[in-house]
C-alpha cells in the first residue's frame, strides 16, 4: 500500500492553515516592531507636536525612555526690557529683561532674539542669544516653572553709534 504525497492527505488543509496563521503572526509582529521602532526613533519630533505627545509621553514613561522637555516660546512674557548705553564703557550696551514664562508646563529658557535699530527703523544689528550666551553659565535650574519670572542682564557690543530703538523676541 502505497501513502499518497503530502498535498494530497486529508490533514493537508489544517497544516497549511496552521503554516499560514503562523505567517500572519509573524507579519503582524514584525509589523508592530517596526511601528515601535519609528515610533521610539522619531519621539523627539512627535513630541513636540501637542497632538502626540501625550501618546509619546504615555509610551516613554511605560518604556522608560525620555523626551525633550516642551517648548513654546510664545508662552513667555516679557515684562521689562532695556538696552542702555554703559557710561563708564563706550561702545558697549547694557540689555536687561525680565520675562515670566505664562505655560502651564515647564520649559526651558528660551532663545532671544534681539534687534537694534537706528531712528528710520533700519536694522543695524540682530544676534539671537542661547541660554548659555545671556546667563552666562548654564542655568542652575534647566527648566523655567509655570508662573516663574527671571531676570537678565548682560552686555554687548554696540554695532553703530546711532542706535536708538531695539526689539525683543523669544525663539
Amino acid at each position: 500500500m502505497s501513502r499518497a504525497p503530502s498535498f494530497a492527505r486529508a490533514d493537508a488543509p489544517a497544516a497549511a492553515t496552521r503554516a499560514r496563521r503562523g505567517e500572519w503572526i509573524a507579519l503582524v509582529a514584525l509589523a508592530l516592531l517596526l511601528a515601535a521602532q519609528l515610533f521610539f526613533g522619531e519621539r523627539d519630533r512627535l513630541a513636540a507636536s501637542a497632538r502626540w505627545r501625550p501618546l509619546v509621553a504615555t509610551a516613554c514613561n511605560l518604556a522608560g525612555c525620555e523626551i525633550p522637555p516642551w517648548r513654546e516660546p510664545a508662552a513667555f512674557a516679557m515684562l521689562a526690557r532695556d538696552v542702555i548705553a554703559v557710561p563708564t564703557r563706550p561702545g558697549v550696551l547694557r540689555v536687561q529683561a525680565s520675562l515670566r514664562n505664562d505655560a502651564r508646563w515647564p520649559q526651558p529658557w528660551p532663545a532671544l532674539v534681539l534687534t537694534l535699530s537706528d531712528a528710520s527703523g533700519r536694522a543695524l544689528g540682530a544676534r539671537r542669544f542661547l541660554p548659555a550666551d545671556y546667563l552666562g553659565k548654564s542655568p542652575h535650574a534647566p527648566l523655567l516653572a509655570p508662573g516663574q519670572a527671571a531676570q537678565l542682564a548682560f552686555d554687548i557690543a554696540e554695532p553703530a553709534p546711532d542706535v536708538v530703538s531695539f526689539d525683543f523676541r523669544f525663539d
